[in-house]
C-alpha cells in the first residue's frame, strides 16, 4: 500500500516529462491526496501497548 504514492509520482514524472502538464498536475494531487490518506490512517491506528 506503501508503494501507491511511489507509482503515482512517477506517473507524474513520465507525464511531466512527456509534455503533459494537466495531466502531470492532476497526479502529483493524487500523490499528495494518498499521501495524506495514508497518514491519517498511520496516525490513527492504534497501538497495542500494555503496561
Amino acid at each position: 500500500m506503501m508503494t501507491l504514492p511511489f507509482y503515482v509520482a512517477f506517473a507524474a514524472m513520465i507525464a511531466a516529462w512527456l509534455g503533459r502538464r494537466t495531466a502531470a498536475l492532476v497526479l502529483w494531487a493524487a500523490t499528495l491526496v494518498t499521501l495524506l490518506v495514508l497518514f491519517r490512517l498511520h496516525t490513527t491506528d492504534s497501538l497495542p501497548i500494555s503496561l
